[in-house]
């Protein structure tokens, strides 16, 4: 049997059909379009607390770092802009807050916690030649004989005021002109500071020469004065350098090694400072400082063993990329015949 077919007149009409999807709408209203979910951001990450924060007296210059409050951690505020607490830190442990979590801060060491301003920061040779020099080393190069008297006799004065605190009569014959003799050998051991570079230092002994093959001069004798406990260090430095062009005459690598010497002084930042002004006023290729030294503080004192010696070097340019540069100086500094 033929299944029923359908006509045109079985068809609803065109009126039908609305009527059926108006009923249709109202029983069942359209839902609002769902929102596109959006991609979710991974979390910002937050900046790490900083290890230590000497470089925030980076650019002050040498013995300008603000001194911390008696009593008070010697940190700076560093709590995150992002922190929502409000509450403040009573803990004795140093630490900072991100997003509202207190992080204790780690590796706290005396490097960490006392600020610094190294003197290598700044240029080697300022406008006025001077290089690297203390606070008052301009007033001192700058006095009169009268002046400089005057400050001889406060010196003077500090002293005796020392030795009476240690319990010696100052009357006595030995001591009479102790504390002037000795106001005048600190001048003396710390005039480094007030040296010319340039005028005093170098002079006119640069030279122009097509030599670029390695310069050592060596066992240049050396005293300075520890800055922990102002008593000496001495030894020797030798020097190393390869020329671009230039020469320096040799007496001034000594003069150089003297004027850094002629401070209070640690011998790593001595071995630097010499490095850094004979690749600021030459401009070779490269730069090599080793210094050998013993000092009182080990000997004297303290852990007391008078066989050891000191041993820091400051490799720059060309001596410090070449590993067979280097070589070659160290085995030319270990020649001894």
């Amino acid at each position: 049997m033929k299944p029923a077919t359908q006509t045109d007149e079985d068809l609803p009409t065109y009126e039908e059909v609305l009527k059926q999807d108006t009923a249709a709408s109202q029983q069942y209203p359209p839902q609002p379009p769902r929102p596109v979910p959006q991609q979710q951001q991974p979390p910002q990450q937050q900046p790490r607390p900083p290890q230590h924060y000497q470089h925030q007296y980076m650019q002050q210059g040498p013995g300008m770092a603000p001194a911390p409050a008696p009593g008070a951690m010697p940190r700076p505020n560093t709590t995150s802009s992002t922190s929502t607490s409000t509450s403040t830190n009573t803990s004795t442990t140093p630490s900072t807050t991100i997003n509202g979590r207190r992080i204790p801060w780690v590796h706290d060491t005396p490097l960490n916690i006392r600020p610094a301003s190294p003197y290598t920061l700044n240029p080697p040779v300022e406008a006025d030649g001077l290089s690297w020099p203390s606070i008052g080393a301009r007033e001192r190069s700058e006095e009169t004989s009268e002046e400089e008297q005057k400050r001889v006799g406060r010196i003077a004065d500090a002293v005796q005021t020392i030795l009476s605190e240690l319990g010696e009569n100052t009357e006595r014959e030995g001591l009479l002109d102790t504390p002037t003799r000795y106001a005048k050998a600190m001048l003396y051991f710390t005039k480094g500071y007030q040296d010319n570079i340039i005028d005093d230092v170098i002079k006119n002994a640069v030279f122009e020469e097509d030599h670029d093959e390695m310069v050592i001069v060596r066992d240049i004798e050396i005293f300075s004065l520890c800055e922990h406990h102002l008593v000496p260090f001495f030894g020797k430095v030798h020097i190393g350098y390869i020329p671009n062009k230039k020469v320096l005459g040799l007496s001034k690598l000594a003069r150089l090694a003297e004027m850094y010497a002629r401070r209070l002084q640690v011998q790593e930042r001595l071995t630097k400072q010499i490095a850094m002004a004979l690749s600021d006023i030459l401009k070779p290729r490269g730069v090599a400082v080793v210094i050998e030294a013993t000092h009182m503080c080990m000997v004297s004192r303290g852990i007391q063993k008078t066989g050891s010696s000191t041993v820091t070097s400051c490799m720059l340019g060309y001596l410090r990329e070449s590993h067979k540069t280097r070589e070659e100086f160290l085995n030319l500094l270990g020649r001894r015949h």
